[in-house]
């Protein structure tokens, strides 16, 4: 191949692999800058959510109060440290604000309810126990990877391991005497 051809190719090859880089953070850039826009505007939600003023957040939070105005606005992205402040004062779950900032990733009902029925230290009252109070604390309610409970009624004793011998007699007035 002439030189001067395979120094043009190795420029194009060079031009090109720069557009894709160029492209890639752009596109990463542009990701995050989405992410903080949404946190912003949650933060902001659940705060009138709540009834709360920006200053009485701010307040709560321990954060200056056009700290939190910049962060609601999507211009600001808050560490973990004051995102965990900013939950506390609205009363939310940190996590959920580590998702939307994209910190933690979303965990789904799924994972869950497969690991409540991995747990072989629980015995299967337990397991449907536990994901009959998740159920009723989610507002889906639909988890697809848990079985249903059994006909078993829910109120049945409990099956804890070391728990499934009989109780010891109780006292009777008669041996007291």
């Amino acid at each position: 191949m002439d030189p001067k051809k395979a120094l043009h190719a190795a420029k194009d090859t060079v031009t090109d692999a720069a557009d894709a880089a160029e492209n890639t953070v752009r596109d990463a850039t542009n990701e995050a800058d989405r992410r903080v826009r949404e946190l912003g505007a949650f933060i902001r939600s659940q705060r009138e959510h709540a009834k709360l003023s920006g200053r009485n957040l701010a307040k709560r939070a321990g954060v200056s109060n056009p700290y939190l105005s910049q962060i609601e606005r999507g211009l600001r992205k808050p560490s973990a440290e004051i995102l965990q402040s900013i939950a506390g004062a609205l009363r939310i779950s940190a996590e959920t604000l580590y998702v939307k900032a994209g910190i933690l990733e979303e965990r789904t009902d799924g994972d869950l309810a497969a690991a409540i029925m991995a747990d072989s230290s629980l015995s299967e009252t337990q397991k449907r126990a536990l994901l009959e109070v998740y159920r009723s604390f989610t507002t889906a309610g639909d988890i697809t990877a848990a079985p249903q409970p059994s006909s078993a009624s829910p109120s049945a004793p409990d099956e804890a391991p070391g728990h499934d011998e009989e109780p010891p007699p109780a006292a009777t007035s008669s041996a007291a005497g």
